[in-house]
């Protein structure tokens, strides 16, 4: 029986340090990983950067008129923006120009302004004043 014991122990100890050495590497694995590992970088943050003069406002109308076409443009934007293809400025005109070009009709509010008086007013406002002058 003793050397069944001993033998028996002898495989327990060999066991346990097959065990202890694949904790230790496992967590030498994950120690490595935070290292390697960058954090992905988000599309949409990336293109925010890179607009200029009413892009975000053109880019928000996009996103809510047509939000799966517009994730696959700003997806296609980062990637030329990463490789170096695109390294200017994108303003609203010139992504207005590339959602239409692409078939994407997005619709912008518009307001017209007029001076009256020394005020700028809403082209709507100086309509309704002239129209209820006309009336009295």
């Amino acid at each position: 029986m003793s050397e069944d014991d001993s033998e028996l122990e002898r495989l327990k100890a060999k066991r346990l340090a097959e065990m202890q050495k694949n904790i230790s590497s496992q967590q030498e694995i994950d120690q490595k990983k935070p290292e390697e590992d960058k954090p992905v970088e988000n599309p949409r943050e990336l293109l925010v950067a890179k607009l200029g003069f009413r892009g975000l406002e053109v880019l928000e109308n996009a996103e809510s008129q047509f939000p799966n076409e517009t994730k696959l443009i700003v997806t296609k934007l980062f990637e030329l923006i990463k490789s170096g293809e695109i390294d200017e400025e994108i303003d609203g005109g010139k992504l207005l120009t590339l959602f239409r070009s692409v078939g994407l009709n997005i619709r912008m509010a518009t307001k017209i302004n007029v001076e009256q008086d020394g005020k700028f007013v809403s082209l709507t406002d100086k309509l309704s004043n002239q129209s209820s002058s006309d009336e009295q």
